[in-house]
Order: structure tokens, then sequence, then C-alpha cells
């Protein structure tokens, strides 16, 4: 703390001085030698498609990473970490793939598949050292509700041999189902692939921190919901769209007198012991380097009781069913099928994609190297593609899995591939081991796994702390997607999350700058005690940038902070013209009516012999004189006068007698402007000009004087020397272009034109400089 102080004294003490005179715009580009150099489209659409034999190699490495990083693996440094890692985290895909198959309403075999083909392509194309692909709650939760909605099982009932009975063709319906799956996944795949290939990886850039913890949440609470039926042996019925899980919710309660005494009891020791288990993994996780593989033997003990007391047909509790052994040939997918699932199958590449680059990047930050995220968009795409023609389902990164693989020793890609030789080997010889397992045992692994998610509802308090916005965000985004089912959910909850910040350039902060005394800096004076507002210039600053939802909101703040409304200004001027014309009009009509009197009196006089007399004064024979307040130009407290060919104007108490010698607008936080943005700033100087008050612009980016200039911002009046590089540059050139007194007079009757003969009749009523005047006089 003291030798922060010390660092602290040493910098007030370092001088800071500089001499050079005020910049303009103008004077920038002169001085700084402004290029005008510019690429032209064509030379770069021509750089882009040139193909070179560098390019070409770097394209290609860069396509497959493997081409890259394999030649140089360190074997005797990473070999036996990886090894370790990936027969642990192999070991981790069975009872995982299987359980996740459930969610995905497919047999359980199929979550083996989808761990095995993914991984292998990922291992090719990935750029992610340590993030471990494969089957994910969220994702087969998504998966499910696509499946469920277009084959469910009211379409796959076979009437019985009585009247009224029926029975559920599960064969049939399994079969459509993986049918579905698989294309949907195929579908995400060929998304994902393209999007990578227009390097269009920003997109993740719209899900948040806040939208994916909250969306990985409420997905868990759908997951939890699905699979109920299987911990209570139950059949609800099937619901689809908004608010289904509330639907169901309901539909279970309403079932639970049905419930399977044996599956229930079979659920709640599993749950019982698979807690028990990994707190005891955990406090034993600092002596063993490998981690203990509870789902493992949760699965195998599951199986061997399962097997030896008859749990299917003694009680009633529903087990996996027949694992067929080997691999399969790859399918086609329905194409009659893709109309149906396009926005599915955009809601699962930007959300598997969002979650595997989400974490792939903290590992990367961690581990100092770089992911690239087109390239993620394009190896998951291959990935889930591929995948979708052997039959699996939608992959992405499991942050369970993840820390398995870093926390065992894990180093690059080679841990990935070696767990999928572990599923290989079981696929092809053990799976047909565990027919027997209950399904229950894999709905209590689901429910274990997902307690790190259901810790996240902690975010929201400590989001309440840090930043509300953020907050609502993730509420927001939890009830959304809790109510409108994953797919539509996430579309919701990004759109309400665009909305936010909508909202909070639409709601900055506007200030009035002031002086920080000695310096050149300006900072808020309603947040500093030292800071001065400069004499009759009014310096203004918006948080956020300038366009067209909030441009009428930044004039209104304009008015407000600096007092006057130049609407109400100019409107009061406007009344006082017409106010004046009724007058000069009324004025006109009693000097024509007294000019026919005149003419007939003296057309009397001459038929009586009289000869008629002419003068130009008034009725006291004096030349009318202009008042001092004429005189001064003092408008405020001109009047009006009625006489027989005068008609002057009362000003009375006017707007803008407070009003400041200069603005400045600081549009340094300004990043864009668009044509609404434009017009707004051509308004405000044009209406201030009118009124008086001269504008000048201070902190404009090369972009915003671009976006000007070709909104005809400038003209032959307005050049850019009313831009300013800082704040300082305008507040002292306001003050040197100021220091001349200019009064204004208002010229409103005749008289005015026998006092300064030079002027041009043609203008009844104007504002000019007091010194036009004296100049006149002289003349």
């Amino acid at each position: 703390m003291e030798e922060e102080m010390n660092v602290r004294d040493l910098r007030k003490r370092v001088p800071y001085q500089i001499q050079r005179d005020v910049l303009d715009e103008l004077s920038v580009d002169q001085v700084a030698e402004k290029s005008d150099f510019k690429i032209s489209t064509k030379e770069k659409l021509r750089d882009a498609v040139r193909c070179t034999g560098p390019r070409f190699k770097s394209c290609f490495l860069s396509f497959v990473p493997l081409l890259t990083w394999l030649p140089r693996y360190p074997f005797r440094e990473n070999a036996i970490g990886d090894l370790i890692s990936g027969i642990s985290v192999g070991i981790m895909h069975l009872p995982q793939g299987m359980a996740y198959a459930l969610l995905a309403a497919v047999p359980p075999v199929f979550g083996l598949y989808s761990s095995f083909y993914p991984i292998l392509i990922y291992f090719i194309f990935g750029t992610s050292k340590h993030i471990s692909v494969g089957t994910y709650a969220v994702m087969s939760v998504m998966i499910g509700s696509v499946t469920e909605r277009l084959a469910p099982d009211s379409d796959f009932m076979i009437p019985g041999n009585d009247t009224n009975s029926t029975t559920l063709d599960i064969i049939g319906r399994d079969a459509e189902r993986v049918k579905i799956a698989a294309t949907v996944t195929f579908l995400s795949g060929i998304f994902q692939l393209l999007l990578g290939l227009v390097r269009f990886g920003f997109v993740v850039t719209y899900l948040s921190e806040p939208l994916v913890r909250a969306y990985t949440t409420a997905a868990a609470i759908h997951v939890i919901v699905s699979q109920l039926k299987y911990s209570f042996g139950i059949s609800p019925q099937r619901y689809s769209g908004p608010l289904s899980l509330i639907y169901t919710v309901i539909e279970i309660c309403a079932l639970l007198g049905k419930t399977n005494i044996g599956t229930l009891v079979v659920s709640i020791v599993t749950i019982l012991g698979l807690v028990a288990a990994k707190e005891l993994s955990a406090l034993a996780a600092r002596k063993i380097p490998v981690p203990i593989p509870v789902e493992l033997i949760t699965i195998i003990v599951a199986t061997v009781v399962s097997w030896q007391m008859d749990l299917k047909t003694e009680y009633g509790v529903e087990v996996v069913g027949q694992i067929p052994s080997g691999l399969q040939a790859p399918v086609a997918p329905a194409v009659s099928l893709l109309g149906s699932m396009v926005g599915d199958a955009f809601a699962l590449a930007v959300v598997g994609y969002g979650i595997a680059i989400s974490l792939g990047r903290i590992f990367a930050l961690k581990y100092a190297y770089k992911v690239d995220s087109n390239q993620e968009l394009i190896a998951l795409g291959l990935s889930n593609a591929i995948g979708g023609l052997f039959n699996c389902f939608a992959i992405s990164c499991s942050m369970s899995r993840s820390m398995v693989q870093v926390s065992t020793g894990g180093k690059s890609q080679v841990a990935g591939a070696i767990s999928a030789v572990v599923i290989l080997v079981i696929l092809l010889k053990i799976g047909e081991l565990f027919e027997e397992l209950p399904k229950a045992v894999l709905a209590a692994i689901i429910y274990v796994n997902l307690h790190g998610m259901m810790k996240q509802f902690g975010d929201i308090c400590s989001l309440w702390r840090t930043n509300k916005v953020d907050m609502v965000v993730w509420v927001m985004t939890m009830i959304l997607t809790v109510l409108l089912n994953p797919d539509l959910g996430l579309a919701a909850s990004i759109a309400f999350s665009i909305l936010t910040v909508v909202f909070r350039t639409q709601l900055p902060k506007y200030s009035i700058l002031g002086q920080v005394p000695g310096t050149d800096i300006y900072r808020p004076v309603e947040d500093y005690h030292q800071v001065k507002e400069i004499p009759g210039i009014m310096i203004f600053r918006s948080s956020a940038t300038l366009y067209f939802a909030n441009a009428e909101m930044y004039i209104d703040a304009l008015y407000e902070k600096t007092g006057v409304d130049v609407a109400k200004l100019l409107s009061h001027k406007k009344k006082l013209e017409a106010k004046r014309l009724r007058k000069e009009k009324k004025a006109a009509k009693k000097a024509k009516k007294e000019a026919k009197k005149r003419a007939k009196e003296a057309a009397d006089k001459a038929a009586k012999g009289e000869e008629p007399q002419f003068s130009e004064t008034d009725d006291s024979g004096e030349e009318p004189e202009l008042s001092h307040a004429e005189a001064n130009g003092d408008v405020n407290k001109l009047s009006v006068k009625e006489s027989k060919d005068v008609a002057t104007v009362e000003v009375g108490p006017d707007p803008d007698s407070t009003l400041p010698q200069a603005i400045i607008l600081d549009l340094s936080p300004v990043n864009f402007l668009d044509t609404v943005g434009v017009k707004t700033l051509r308004n405000i100087y044009k209406d201030y000009g009118e009124a008086g008050v001269q504008v000048y612009l201070c902190g404009c980016q090369r972009g915003v004087v671009e976006s000007m200039e070709k909104g005809d911002f400038f003209n032959e009046k307005v050049t850019k020397s009313i831009l300013f590089s800082s704040v300082h540059d305008a507040v002292l050139y306001s003050q040197q272009g100021n220091s001349k007194e200019v009064q204004y007079i208002l010229i409103s009757h005749r008289h005015t034109y026998q006092r300064f003969p030079n002027l041009n009749k043609t203008y009844v009523e104007c504002w000019w400089p007091r010194q036009y005047f004296e100049t006149s006089m002289h003349e």
C-alpha cells in the first residue's frame, strides 16, 4: 500500500507540458498529412480470391489442424497423461452416453454411437486441446423435444385383441425417433459447417455468459422433468409447444398415485449412493491421481443387482433392453423431414457451438494457446453432419468430462481419441452386458450430474451486486426457456438480451462537462466538486452512440441540460413575426385610410382655393428617433408602438436571455452515425445557429466524420472548422472566436432606414450585428 502511494506521488510530480496551436479538423488533416489512399472493392475482392502456394498451404493446414500439431506431438511429455485421461473420460462416456440417450428419446446404444464417431471427427478438425466433446444433457433434451414431437407414442399404438385395448409398437417408434434424431443432427451440422465456412464464428458473441448459464440452468430443469417418468415408473402424456413443461409437471403430479414402488426405490437408493460416493471421491481426490469412476461402478452394480433379482419381471422395473454389438453402416438422412425441423436444427447449431467455444476459450486462456472460433464451427459441423449419417444425435462439450480430462493429465486432443477407442471396445464387446440396467439408474445419474447446473441459481445474487441488467437477462432467460422450451426460449432470450443493449443506448447518461482547474481535462460537473463550467460555454456529452433509437432523446436532453429549448425559442419568434405582420397590415390599412382622408381633405381645400401641406414628421413636427433600447440593441426591452406609419415589435422577456455563447458537443463516445444521427447534428447546428449560438463538435472518430461527409453535413457555410480533436481545443477556439462583443438589434420599421439609409430596405425584420450599423452610420 505504501509503495503504491509512493508511485502515485511520483506520478504527481511528473510535469506535463505541451504548447501548440488550437487545431480544428482541417488543421489536423494538414499537419498530420491525411492520406486519401483507399483500396477499392475490386482490389479487395481480387486479393481475397487470389490463390498462391503459401496461402493454399496455410488454408489447408488451418482446415485440418491435425496435420499441424500431430507431427510435433511431444510423445514423452504428453503420452502418459493423455492415455490416463483418455481412459478416464472414455469410462465416463459409457454411463453418460446411455443416460443422455434417454433424454433424446432414443435407445441407449445410440448414445454410445454419439460418443464415438463425433469424437474422432473433432480429433482431426478441432483446435481445443482440453474440451471433451460428446453427448451433452442440454443438447439431448433439445433433440428429445424434436423426436417426441414428430414421433409421439400415439402414432404407434396398435389395436389389441380386445376391443378397447391397444399396445405400443416400441420397435417402430424407436426406429422412427432414431431417424428423426439423426436427421436433425445432420441438418444442425450443415448449419454449423456453413457458418464456419463464411467466417461467422462471431455469432457466439450474442450468447453472453449470463445468458448461457441461465439457459443451461433452465435446460437442466427440462432434463429433470423429462426423467421423472423413469424415476416414478409412470407414462405421462407427451406435450409440445409453449408451456409444455408446466403441463407435463401437472400430468406427473396427477399420475403419482400410479407410481411403481420398485422403480422409485431403485431411484432413491441410486441417488443416495451416487451422492455419497461422489463426496468420498472428492475427499480422496487429493491422494488418488485418477478419479474414481463412480458412474461406471454404479451401473455395473445396478446391472448385477437387476440381473440377480430379476427386477424387470418381479417388480416391473423398466430396463435398458437390447444393446446390439458392433457398428452400423451409414444411412442417408430423411430429406422429407428437413422442412419441419429447420428452426430446431439452427437452435441446436447455435447452442452446441456456444457452449463448446465458451468452454474452449476458458481452457485456452488458462493454458496459453489459441482457439479458432471459425474452425471450431467447422469441426463441430463435420462432427454432427457425419455423425448424423451414422445415427448419432447432436453433440457438444461437457464441463464434467472436460474437467476430468484436464485433472487427469490430458494435454491434447489425443486424450479424446483414446476415449473414443474405449467406447469402440465397449460397443464391440461389452455393450450387451448392460441390457438389464434399470433406466431409473440412468435417470439418477442424470440428476446427480446436473447438480452443478442447479448451483448456477446463485448467479442471481452475485449479478444483483455486480450488474443488475445482467441479472435481469439471467432471470428472463430462465423464465423464457422454461416456459417456451429450449428452442423458442433461446431465440426469445437472445432477442431480449439484444433489447437490453438497445435500452441501454436509449437511456444513456447525459452530462454537462466542466474543467478540472488548471488542466485540459473535462469531467461531468455533477460528479466532482472542484470541476467548474466554462462561463458562456456549455459542453454536452452522452455516454452512448447517437443513432435513430435515441436521437430524439439526445435533443431533449441537450435542451434540458443547456436550459434552452430552441424549438420553443424559434416558435416564440415566429409568433412575434406573425404578430408584427398583423400590426403592419393593420397600420397599412389605417395609413391607407388616412391617406384617402388626407387626399380628400386636400381635394376639398384645393376646391376652396387653399394650398395643401405635406410633412414627413409626426404630429409633433419632429422626426421620430430610435428609443434607447433600439439604439443599444437591447432586444428584451423593445416595445410595440403604433403611430401613423410605424409598427415596432415588443419582444418582452425573451427565452434566449440566458443563451450561452457556444455549445460544444463531445462526440467521443459515438462510434458510428446513421442518417438520423447526421440529420440530428445538422438540425442542432442550424437551430442553435438561428438562435445566435455557435455549435462545435469534438472527439469525432474517423468513421463518424466520414458518415457526416456522406450525409452532406458539410457545405459552403458549414466546414470542418467546427470539428476539433479535443474538448479543450474547442473551448479555446470558442473563447477566442467570441471574444469580440457582438450585439444584435431588431430592424422592424421604416424609421430605421432613415437612421441607417445604407441598409437594404427589402429586409423588413432580421437580426444584424451591431457593428454593421456602426459601419453604416459612418458611411
